[in-house]
């Protein structure tokens, strides 16, 4: 079994900051990509920002230059530094990985985390 626990979530006003942090956990062989989608009411989930195993990122355009995506390899962690936050950031966040368990074949699956709300007052 494997878990994406998150946490960090929360009300802030417009030009503040969060961190969210999202730690996975269970029969992990290797972590491949890890990420962060949001979903805001009415509207479809979309990628905020993405990490590779190698260090390759990627980045929504409304964000870049105010978020930033990190990880701890050894701690199985995916972090979202969110700085200058706006009122459209609200959404409700998930954290998101591909991740290969220990079992025959070694396949890798794609895991979500429960989600957690940020939203940002004007």
């Amino acid at each position: 079994q494997v878990q994406l626990v998150e946490s960090g979530g929360g009300l802030v006003q417009a030009g503040g900051s969060l961190r969210l942090s999202c730690a996975a956990s269970g029969s992990i062989f290797k972590i491949n990509a890890m990420g962060w989608y949001r979903q805001a009411p009415g509207k479809q989930r979309e990628l905020v920002a993405d990490k590779s195993s190698g260090g390759n990122t990627n980045y929504l355009d409304s964000v870049k230059g105010r978020f930033t995506i990190s990880r701890d390899n050894a701690k199985n962690t995916v972090y979202l530094q969110m700085n200058s936050l706006k009122p459209e950031d609200t959404a409700v966040y998930y954290c998101a990985a591909r991740i290969v368990p220990y079992g025959l074949g070694l396949h890798a699956n794609d895991y979500w985390g429960q989600g957690t709300q940020v939203t940002v007052s004007s």
